[in-house]
């Protein structure tokens, strides 16, 4: 998940294109020392004469709805995909690409313009080229034979397009590691996502209850096509998870046993290899986990590349725990006499105590602060669907404080990729749809799903279940926001280009947009900085330190502007 890699909203200018050529500057003489590995890696295909194949021939029902042999794709009118598939693991990847081919195309096609617009230049985007070769020569070696199967056969969709970057297949599999890679790389976090689990006397009912933000933003476009996918596979449980066309790996699902997982960033040193993608991690807990104890030793096994915290939710236990996994270490966080489980992007197992990353990421980063207002959201509460939706929802501050729209400190910090709400023992899940995780939450009932006994209609979901629309969405604040998001784009060029001016009424409107949020002042001080306009400079700088700074190291910064300013203007 800390999002728009094109123009961070929340952040302001980007780094990640920087990042990933300096590292690949710092490691292209080291190539051709395994240029032998890279080779052998770079010709890898998966072995698939073990599995049986029916190449799809897709029946087309209408512009949103494609069918073959009981494998279906429709879009529902919440604008949410459903994929429903089965099979062996390459027909899976057969169905899933045969199924989703345009909108999977679409997705690469989004994703690698993007990075293109983050590294412009040829010689750098050769660079690396040359670097992804290097950095994931041994991701095939860590991911299971089934799971390369199943992307293999969904490969067979790809575009050829982008076959100068890497084979279809191995493309595939890179694109899988790229949430890994990406918040590895992006100062050293890229998601900032926040998950709870409630039971017992926290929820109206007794029932064990999840809600989680899913906050990965790779731009509007790119969670344009989200994707509801339910996998009956041959082998294994079958599951439901919400993510993205091209996706066959779980960042948020639940399965036919009631096991949850999502998944959450924690502070990660940068990897000197690509291993197990987490997602696949997840994928196969999902698959093969009917309880907690399954789930972690499933997670023992793999070898991972970045830090993340899993939130593993069990009907058959009744409770939650959170497996903390990383390249380097393992841990399992479970309550004792409470009936709740919180979970954002630190650490909470005695494992990871003494862990110096860790700690820095609770004293410096926003998880700290979400965790603690989740504590005041949930004190003296008892949670049901549509109270988790609000909190899933809830944009203040602590002490209810007005801390801006988009502020990272916020639960929903109205960026988020989808929100789910899982209802493990009655086998439920609600999916947000657009915008963010404001729009209709869309029930899934697993049992029927999964019952054996397919209708003709196309109809997954149960809408007389449904969650309704956040009045948030549909009010003047909210356009505001929108429109807020739109100029910091420009104000940010205006601050990197000394040639574009900007009128004092236009620096003003754009703060009138979001006046609670500290980003609105800091930019407009950097473009006055910039025009060596400095009074007007000191009075943004001074202004942005009175609101709520997301991060330590923000606050920082701008604390470092504003001295610069106050040089200048001796």
């Amino acid at each position: 998940m800390n999002k728009n890699r094109e123009y961070d909203p929340l952040k302001g200018s980007c780094s990640y294109g920087q990042k990933i050529v300096l590292v690949c500057l710092c490691l292209i003489l080291n190539i051709s020392l395994i240029s032998c590995v890279i080779r052998k890696s770079v010709r890898h295909v998966p072995d698939i004469r073990r599995y049986a194949l029916e190449i799809p021939k897709v029946s087309r029902i209408n512009d949103s709805t494609f069918d073959f042999n009981q494998n279906h794709l429709t879009k529902n009118k919440q604008q949410l995909w459903e994929l429903y598939i089965t099979g062996n693991p390459l027909q899976l990847g057969y169905n899933n690409g045969a199924l989703t081919q345009r909108l999977m195309q679409k997705q690469e096609e989004i994703f690698f313009s993007k990075v293109q617009g983050f590294v412009p230049s040829k010689f750098r985007q050769d660079l690396l080229r040359g670097f992804l070769k290097w950095y994931n020569r041994k991701m095939h070696l860590n991911i299971r034979e089934d799971d390369q199967a199943e992307l293999y056969g969904l490969s067979r969709y790809s575009s050829d397009q982008y076959n100068f970057i890497a084979p279809e297949f191995l493309r595939i599999m890179y694109l899988h590691g790229a949430h890994d890679i990406g918040h590895a790389m992006q100062d050293l976090m890229m998601v900032g996502c926040t998950s709870l689990a409630v039971w017992d006397e926290s929820t109206e009912d007794g029932d064990l209850l999840i809600g989680r933000n899913f906050d990965f933003y790779v731009g509007d476009d790119f969670a344009e096509n989200k994707l509801v996918e339910m996998v009956e596979p041959e082998t294994g449980i079958p599951y439901l998870s919400v993510s993205w066309p091209g996706m066959i790996g779980v960042v948020s699902g639940m399965n036919r046993e009631g096991l949850t997982v999502t998944i959450n960033a924690g502070k990660s040193r940068i990897p000197l290899t690509a291993k197990t993608p987490v997602s696949l991690v997840t994928r196969e807990i999902l698959q093969y986990a009917k309880n907690i104890d399954e789930a972690v030793a499933i997670a023992k096994k793999r070898k991972v590349f970045v830090s993340e915290s899993i939130l593993v939710g069990s009907a058959n236990d009744r409770k939650a725990a959170v497996i903390e996994i990383s390249p380097d270490n393992f841990g399992v966080y479970e309550v004792k006499n409470s009936s709740r489980m919180l979970c954002t992007n630190h650490f909470q197992s005695e494992a990871y105590k003494n862990d110096k990353r860790n700690r820095k990421q609770i004293t410096e980063s926003h998880s700290q602060y979400r965790y603690e207002k989740l504590q005041e959201l949930l004190e003296n509460k008892k949670l049901d669907p549509e109270k988790m939706a609000a909190l899933l929802r809830d944009r203040s501050g602590l002490k209810g404080k007005k801390i801006g729209y988009g502020n990272e400190k916020a639960i929903n910090q109205l960026l988020a990729h989808h929100a789910v709400i899982f209802s493990p023992e009655k086998r439920l899940v609600w999916v947000s749809s657009d915008p963010y995780q404001l729009g209709e939450f869309v029930c899934y009932d697993l049992n029927d799903i999964f019952s054996g006994k397919k209708n003709g209609n196309y109809q997954f979901s149960r809408p007389e279940m449904n969650i309704g629309r956040d009045p948030f969405a549909d009010s003047r604040d909210f356009k505001n926001y929108e429109s807020y998001r739109k100029l910091n784009a420009e104000i940010e060029r205006a601050c990197a280009n000394s040639q574009e001016i900007l009128s004092d009424d236009q620096i003003r409107h754009y703060q009138s947009l979001n006046p609670e949020f500290w980003l609105v002042y800091r930019q407009a001080g950097k473009y006055y900085l910039e025009k060596k306009e400095y009074r007007k400079a000191k009075a943004a700088f001074e202004k942005a330190l009175t609101k709520e700074i997301t991060t330590v190291p923000d606050r920082k910064n701008t604390e470092t502007l504003l001295r610069k300013v106050l040089r200048k203007l001796r």
